[in-house]
């Protein structure tokens, strides 16, 4: 027996509808890439999204067709986020960080019918587009006083666009099932795979996002919001700031420290998300300008994921803030929220270190997502918090397979992801992840853990930031290699930074070599590109004598 309630579907349209009826005028705030600060509200930006919805069907997009942007974080972006998937047509954000040759490649695999573009890629655009076999139509996301002089086949400026548009539009009702949007992962290894999203896997997530022990997403915070729309949806925080009314703050393509700054100072920012790289800038931007009061500003709660987050973040943000960190992870293929790192009632009693211990987790699995670990034969581990395998996953938000069924089939028998990370998980649910599996680093039949490695070497007062590789090495196999940036003036020796890790670590676990450098690489959405860095060191030498530093 069916219960008597209404059956409606989930649909994105209804997001940006809630929020134009029930938060008309929150603002949504915008650094232009044309330079001056745009300010816009809900209603403004579903009015200008229909405008859209209509412009798809001006186009000649088809329902599931898909349209790609090359945008940073601004409204007008925003009105795409609603205005393609709205129609029935799948939103395809692409990641401009991208080499030119893997942004071919998938513009080219998606078969992306219309290319909206930010002017500040109009000559990377006018590069690609000879290559663009699918793309019919560019559009230059600006007015025309700012269109850029290009030479590009069918180029349409943005507001000409839509101004010739209706705002009279009815949205679509149609399976909840139906593609909504496609992302690309980074593609470190091989030609980046696409996740194709859903009408109903994104209004869960953002379901979710809302939720007090998620992000708790709500209309009395105002979000910064500083994760690249074209990385997992901006972890989904579009969707969820329109179901909740939250104000919005977009930078635009000012990442920088004084950029952020301002905009957290002017707009009484009290929550922002970003990768770690982000906000080791600001600290450089803050070190720079002592004169700065960063507890005036205001925020409340701080959300970091990407990459493993040191502890010396963590308890900068809330010394120097006075704002709580929630550190979570996910991925491209989760939406991406898997696990959240809140601390439990039974936390409460714990000093502020071991409290701090319990925040550099991952996080805890949220309602919806279901989490095992398991060996190398597949056989489930425990979680106690000691064993760790590789970790899987499975839940309404998350892949069931890529697009054009890139990889074959990704799930186990059971319907598990499997992530491709190694982790623990303890007996109150929360996972720690040990490593990437093809980063983690075999010595002598044992496992290291890169990622604590890094994390302990990061504490470090002289260090900006490490990165920690397993090479070769002729009795153990493998060894650990320590790469790290010191900060601006500062000095270390790598056998000072030995000397401090062996009060942190295992002995055994003490990277052989310690070599400084001025950077390291990174991957398009922030994380350490180690398979550069394993080729740059491909030539080190470990001998079989003991260790050395150097």
């Amino acid at each position: 027996m069916h219960g008597l309630m209404q059956d409606r579907p989930l649909m994105i349209s209804s997001l940006i509808d809630h929020a134009a009826t029930f938060h008309p005028e929150t603002e949504i705030v915008t650094r232009t890439v044309e330079g001056p600060v745009h300010r816009s509200n809900y209603r403004a930006v579903q009015r200008r999204a229909k405008r859209v919805a209509n412009a798809m069907q001006a186009l000649g997009v088809a329902p599931g067709q898909r349209v790609g942007t090359l945008a940073w974080n601004t409204y007008r972006h925003l009105e795409l986020y609603y205005g393609v998937s709205g129609t029935g047509a799948v939103l395809h954000t692409v990641n401009p960080r991208l080499f030119p040759e893997q942004i071919d490649y998938i513009i080219n695999h998606a078969e992306d019918q219309v290319l909206f573009f930010d002017i500040s890629f109009a000559a990377l655009v006018a590069q690609l587009a000879p290559k663009l076999k699918s793309v019919h139509t560019f559009v230059a996301m600006t007015d025309r006083a700012h269109m850029p002089q290009v030479d590009l086949p069918n180029l349409l400026c943005y507001e000409e666009l839509i101004a010739a548009q209706s705002e009279d539009y009815t949205w679509p009702v149609f399976d909840e099932r139906t593609a909504s949007s496609l992302c690309y992962t980074s593609g470190t290894t091989g030609n980046p795979k696409g996740v194709l999203y859903s009408h109903r896997s994104t209004v869960l997530h953002s379901l979710m996002e809302c939720a007090p022990d998620t992000f708790n997403v709500n209309s009395n915070m105002t979000l910064l919001l500083a994760v690249p729309m074209f990385h997992a949806n901006a972890w989904g925080m579009p969707y969820s700031a329109a179901m909740a009314g939250t104000k919005l703050v977009m930078p635009g393509p000012k990442l920088d420290g004084e950029s952020l700054y301002t905009l957290m100072r002017d707009e009484k920012v009290t929550f922002s998300q970003a990768v770690p790289t982000v906000w080791l800038m600001q600290f450089q931007y803050f070190d720079a300008h002592p004169e700065i009061d960063t507890l005036a500003l205001g925020l409340k709660r701080i959300g970091v994921g990407g990459a493993a987050t040191p502890r010396s973040m963590i308890e900068r943000f809330e010394r120097d803030f006075g704002a709580d960190f929630v550190q979570g992870w996910g991925m491209t293929e989760t939406s991406p929220i898997g696990v959240i790192s809140n601390l439990l009632p039974k936390h409460s009693g714990l000093s502020k270190e071991e409290q701090t211990t319990v925040k550099m987790k991952q996080g805890r699995g949220v309602w919806g997502v279901e989490l095992k670990i398991v060996d190398e034969a597949g056989a489930r581990l425990p979680h106690d918090g000691q064993a760790f395998g590789h970790l899987h996953v499975r839940g309404p938000w998350i892949a069931s397979g890529y697009f054009k069924s890139e990889g074959g089939s990704v799930l186990d028998a059971e319907g598990y992801f499997p992530t491709g990370d190694v982790a623990t998980v303890d007996a109150d649910g929360y996972v720690q992840l040990v490593d990437r599996a093809k980063d983690v680093i075999k010595s002598g039949g044992e496992w290291i853990s890169s990622i604590d490695l890094e994390n302990a070497a990061n504490t470090h007062p002289a260090v900006a930031e490490a990165a920690v590789i397993g090479m070769p090495h002729p009795k153990w196999q493998e060894r650990p290699l320590l790469v790290a940036v010191l900060r601006p003036g500062a000095q270390a020796t790598g056998a000072e930074l030995q000397a401090f890790l062996a009060q942190r670590v295992a002995k055994w676990w003490l990277p052989d070599h310690v070599v400084f450098v001025d950077a390291l690489p990174h991957t398009a959405t922030g994380k350490l590109l180690k398979t550069k860095l394993r080729e740059q060191f491909k030539d080190h030498v470990f001998d079989a004598a003991p260790a050395l530093v150097k």
